[in-house]
């Protein structure tokens, strides 16, 4: 892959030293100057110097004295500081160049979220703009903190930051999505819809699951699982209208994605709007990720026939009833495994085989 190499001069021209040129062309003193323009010596010396800057009263009385337009002195200000300015940045991405190793860089550079350049610094800042961070002190308040956005999940992760490269690619994604205000009715609406169509080919209902949540204000995103992120689904608020349902194929069987897909719709349904919820394996630690696990499984195959489950010993008894009730076989598996009234080594080719299209 060619790295690209930006040219970025390591001088910049304060505007005290036009200055001083503009005074010895016209034959004036630093002191001559600093009496017309009503200033003291020793800020005139820290002006030409680059230590104080030219406010814009002190343009203007540079124009009436030197002749020279305010303008011109104003923008030499502003060039000269902002050059200060990312001369500083450059030399804060220099010393933060070890941050790079707690994010997958060469994933986001080959997904095309970021240009591969020559100097590790320039790196920094274009991982620093993939997450829309200020500094790596920001990053880790808004990210990895015990007190940030994700309360901490992110902090009891071996790779936090390669959660949050998957977080974030999907707050980009969802930016794409435009939603109706939403409206919890709609979406158990939405939700019951979805799942008569889980016996369908995932482009059947890939599409309509889009469009329905989207209609009741929950986007959908389908994020491709990053390296060391064992993350299979999460769900958070975006704004008070709009929130964001993220999954990846982490285990790519259909049961697997059906069931966190609804496990996610009742984090949305059932609990507040300011948490955020992060699905990593096991999710059944707390009573809010129990209620998840219920409204997911009765949504699939409602308690009125699951006590039949115990009953269904073989693939045509489990297949007999997937058909009856309208759900893929693979999600009835699913429930008998999770029960342990089916092995996990069988029936597991009932299950739909999941896959990423082969795009980048």
């Amino acid at each position: 892959m060619t790295k690209i190499y930006t040219f970025e001069p390591d001088y910049i021209v304060p505007p005290g030293a036009t200055l001083k040129e503009t005074l010895e062309a016209k034959g004036m003193s630093q002191a001559d100057l600093a009496l017309r323009l009503g200033l003291a010596e020793k800020t005139v010396s820290q002006i030409i110097n680059g230590i104080a800057p030219i406010s814009f009263e002190t343009a203007e009385k540079l124009e009436l004295v030197t002749g020279v337009p305010a303008n011109f002195w104003n923008q030499r200000e502003l060039t000269y500081r902002e050059g200060l300015a990312k001369r500083q940045a450059a030399e804060r991405h220099r010393a933060d160049i070890g941050w790079l190793r707690e994010i997958p860089v060469k994933e986001l550079v080959a997904r095309g979220f970021m240009k591969e350049a020559a100097e590790d610094a320039v790196m920094v800042r274009s991982s620093l703009a993939f997450f829309g961070a200020g500094s790596v002190d920001s990053w880790r308040n808004a990210w990895a903190a015990p007190d940030a956005l994700y309360r901490g999940k992110l902090a009891q992760e071996k790779h936090p930051g390669y959660v949050a490269t998957w977080l974030r690619i999907g707050e980009l994604q969802a930016d794409g999505v435009e939603c109706e205000p939403f409206d919890a009715r709609e979406f158990r609406k939405a939700l019951n819809d979805l799942r008569e169509l889980t016996i369908h080919r995932a482009k059947v209902w890939r599409q309509q699951m889009g469009e329905l949540c989207r209609a009741a204000g929950v986007a959908v995103v389908f994020t491709k699982e990053i390296p060391r992120a064992s993350v299979s689904g999460a769900t958070r608020w975006l704004t008070k209208d709009k929130a964001l349902l993220q999954l990846s194929l982490k285990h790519k069987t259909d049961d697997q994605l059906w069931f966190t897909f609804f496990h996610e719709a009742g984090h949305i349904l059932l609990h507040g709007k300011k948490q955020v919820f992060l699905e990593f394996g096991a999710t059944d630690k707390t009573e809010e990720e129990r209620e998840a696990n219920r409204f997911a499984q009765d949504i699939l195959i409602p308690p009125a026939v699951a006590n039949r489950l115990p009953y269904l010993k073989s693939k045509a008894q489990i297949l007999q009833f997937s058909s009856e009730i309208n759900r893929a076989p693979g999600i009835v598996v699913g429930r008998l495994q999770r029960e342990k009234l089916l092995p996990p080594s069988h029936c597991n080719n009932l299950k739909a085989k999941l896959a990423w299209a082969a795009t980048k």
